[in-house]
């Protein structure tokens, strides 16, 4: 029996909620907000945020061949390592999407976005603080699918200094919105002598 080294509470009782995963990841000695927990859901194609099931957890642990805790431990710099590979990071990131919206709506609640955004993409792209900054703005309530894959093809092609970017491309009005207040802020800190470094937050 899989994961037969630790109580059932965590089959039976504890993956009825998210105090279960809060559970298991203090077992595991990982924070939930650790991008590895994302990639072990995407492991057990996990449907729900802070839920898995019995299937999933038994799917998941199957495939990584982890038959007790210790041997998922383990296994945590492997699937860290996933994501050192473009294609099977963007799988991990599209699978986010579904993964943390609410499945009575099409689109992602804009506060789980950046949370979700922080988690995936705060140490792989130097204008990720300043995006969410220009998203905490309020200009948008939620992210939908379209919004949220083309963010991070935005990251991977466009610079942190916008170069790289067409305005005659086919970017979300999101992202060339995003574009123009970059510009406007680099431009105003520019007159005033300001250096606006890629990762700065603007005012």
């Amino acid at each position: 029996m899989l994961y037969r080294g630790v109580s059932w509470d965590y089959i039976t009782i504890a993956w009825t909620g998210p105090d279960g995963v809060e559970l298991f990841c203090r077992d595991l000695r990982v924070e939930p907000e650790n991008v590895v927990m994302l990639v072990l859901a995407w492991k057990m194609d996990a449907q729900n945020m802070g839920y898995f099931s019995a299937d999933e957890w038994l799917r998941g642990l199957s495939q990584l061949q982890a038959d007790s805790l210790e041997s998922l431990r383990w296994r945590i710099d492997y699937l860290l390592a996933l994501l050192d590979h473009p294609d099977t990071f963007k799988a991990i990131y599209r699978f986010g999407f579904d993964f943390a919206r609410e499945k009575s709506q099409r689109s992602m609640e804009l506060d789980t976005a950046i949370a979700m955004l922080r988690v995936l993409l705060q140490d792989r792209w130097p204008l990720c603080a300043v995006f969410l900054r220009f998203l905490a703005q309020g200009r948008y309530r939620v992210v939908n699918r379209d919004q949220w894959n083309n963010i991070l093809d935005f990251s991977r092609v466009v610079a942190p200094d916008l170069s790289g970017y067409d305005e005659n491309g086919a970017w979300p009005v999101m992202l060339d919105e995003f574009v123009d207040w970059r510009r406007d802020i680099c431009s105003r800190n520019a007159a005033l002598g300001v250096d606006t470094g890629a990762g700065m937050e603007a005012d």
